[in-house]
């Protein structure tokens, strides 16, 4: 019988498991995840921090016997290593597992930053359950609490923090908040709101060093020093691919994948936040640490995964991932999508106006939008997704919104349809 191994039990692991199991009704397949718990989406853990759900509402599947009805065998284990030569996985407890394919979906892992103290207690990062009831705990209100990190994910978390009713300093290396998804206006603006709602925020400031105590002494390289009963680092995450090392699996930043999501090792597969894929914009590979483009791909590596079991070709394709990001950041709306920073030789538009809380900036390579930046324009997401995604052609639109970039769904309508691009997904008339 056919054995298809899962690592990591996340939305990419278990997407693949079902997907396996809808295309190989008889087929054996194991899932491996390190967590105590059910399997659950990360990206729901604020909405726990903020009491808007329980450890439930972060589930990725509600019913107890899923995997069991699904005859999908779920462990939890600790991978030491992968042996791709041998097609075997070593367990930290000294078992090993043989696998017909395999599946390396165990996404990402906080990045610690080389601080003295960051391990004492009273710091905590936020990425798993555990890490959300430690936090709980000491995040009540009027607690003082210190973020270190304001990218995506750490926007997210303060989100959640002030829906606490914690005192919050947040802590950021770069010039602006979201340095990574924003240009220096729109990370700018992103700074004033979240200051103006009462939050205290430090740019190109970095934490020196923490002192352990009741409240933790926080020395950062401004000269201040600020005291927290909670310090989070939310610092960036990298792929959790360790235990890859000597596998004969080539890894760069993420595992390195074809169009197939297939590893340089056939029958090896990788999807989510640890696997680097083709950026359609951009054409450069790259690691898209979203749950959309992880779901996308957990479903083609599944797809080959049975086809590679069955001595068939792969067929299914992975069209490409695309950088998309939408936040929230205390009720300002922003969004990032494509090469936001332009690329050489591009052209830019850009429009802010400062008293309404807008932004809008957009970058062309000739006629085609690449990528965008916007600050509380909500009605333009939709069609800013699907003109960069869509890589659409506007001809004479693209001088028209140089000139005033507020006409994006106006082009969108005009170029798209004729372009073979429309879907209601991107339906902006409905949004």
């Amino acid at each position: 019988m056919t054995h298809h191994v899962i690592l990591g039990a996340g939305p990419a692991g278990v997407i693949a498991a079902e997907t396996i199991r809808k295309l190989a009704p008889l087929d054996a397949i194991t899932l491996i995840g390190d967590e105590p718990e059910p399997s659950y989406s990360r990206m729901a853990i604020p909405y726990l921090l903020a009491g808007n759900i329980q450890e439930s509402g972060t589930y990725l599947r509600k019913t107890p016997s899923h995997f069991a009805d699904l005859k999908i065998n779920v462990l939890q284990a600790l991978v030491k290593s992968v042996q791709a030569a041998t097609k075997t996985i070593v367990l930290t407890n000294g078992e090993s597992i043989s696998f017909d394919t395999l599946l390396i979906a165990t996404g990402s892992h906080p990045v610690s930053p080389p601080i003295p103290g960051i391990q004492c207690e009273g710091v905590h990062t936020c990425w798993t359950l555990a890490d959300a009831r430690a936090i709980m705990q000491l995040a009540k209100p009027g607690a003082r609490v210190l973020q270190l990190g304001a990218g995506f994910i750490g926007c997210i978390i303060m989100e959640a923090l002030a829906a606490r009713g914690v005192k919050l300093s947040v802590v950021e290396m770069g010039d602006r908040m979201v340095p990574r998804m924003m240009g220096e206006v729109a990370g700018g603006m992103i700074r004033d709101w979240v200051a103006a709602k009462g939050v205290e925020v430090f740019t190109s400031t970095r934490v020196e060093s923490i002192t352990p105590g009741a409240p933790l002494q926080v020395k950062l390289s401004n000269g201040r020093t600020v005291q927290a009963d909670l310090v989070i680092s939310a610092a960036g995450v990298r792929p959790a691919i360790g235990y890859l090392e000597h596998s004969g699996i080539t890894c760069l930043l993420g595992v390195l994948t074809d169009e197939h999501l297939q590893t340089n090792v056939p029958g090896i597969y990788a999807a989510g936040d640890c696997a680097e894929a083709l950026d359609k914009v951009s054409g450069k590979m790259m690691v898209s640490a979203i749950q959309p483009n992880a779901a996308e791909q957990a479903r083609v590596a599944a797809a080959n995964m049975v086809a590679y079991a069955r001595g068939l070709p792969a067929k299914t394709e992975l069209k490409g991932v695309t950088q998309i990001n939408v936040l929230d950041t205390l009720g300002l709306i922003s969004s990032s999508f494509g090469d936001w920073q332009g690329v050489s030789g591009g052209e830019h538009a850009e429009l802010t106006d400062q008293a309404a809380g807008r932004h809008l900036s957009l970058q062309f390579k000739d006629d085609v939008l690449v990528g965008c930046n916007s600050v509380g324009w909500t009605e333009h997401v939709g069609v800013m997704r699907g003109l960069v995604e869509g890589q659409v052609h506007l001809g004479d639109w693209k001088d028209q919104l140089k000139a005033d970039p507020t006409l994006l769904m106006q082009a969108y309508l005009a170029c798209a349809q004729g372009q073979g691009q429309w879907s209601g997904a991107n339906d902006a008339r409905v949004r």
